[in-house]
């Protein structure tokens, strides 16, 4: 397993979560610095994120796996079991540079329910869509 250390808001004091994951069986344990601990599964390790983050909303968790528009593409949640998710731009279709790692800090934009991401997602998808349609009409 592999234990990474995230940087939360709880009622707007700053603390550290520790969450240990194992992408052969996608699992996160969440451990806070009360010593509560959890264990969350899912498709992924990004899904078992997306599931702490919707247990917890009234904590900020500040990574770019809580920010509105990262999400790993289906490739990138095979190649890395959704450690690794592109951070999207409305308009703009997703890159290599544009991969982050979910645990990596940020604290823009971040959300209290991974539904948030999901609608952000398919905002994202019709942008691509608009887009294309005006560069044809040009």
């Amino acid at each position: 397993m592999t234990i990474e250390r995230v940087s939360i808001l709880i009622n707007e004091k700053l603390e550290t979560a520790m969450l240990d994951y194992n992408t052969d069986t996608p699992t996160i344990q969440i451990t806070l610095e009360s010593g509560w601990t959890k264990k969350f599964s899912g498709l992924d390790i990004y899904e078992c994120l997306g599931k702490i983050i919707k247990s917890f909303p009234n904590v900020k968790f500040l990574c770019k796996g809580a920010k509105i528009n990262v999400r790993p593409s289906s490739m990138s949640s095979q190649m890395s079991c959704g450690v690794m998710a592109y951070e999207h731009k409305l308009g703009v279709r997703a890159s290599r540079k544009d991969l982050v790692n979910i645990f990596q800090y940020d604290d823009q934009d971040i959300i209290n329910d991974p539904q948030m991401q999901t609608d952000f997602f398919h905002r994202w998808l019709k942008s691509l869509k608009n887009s294309s349609h005006e560069s044809k009409s040009d």
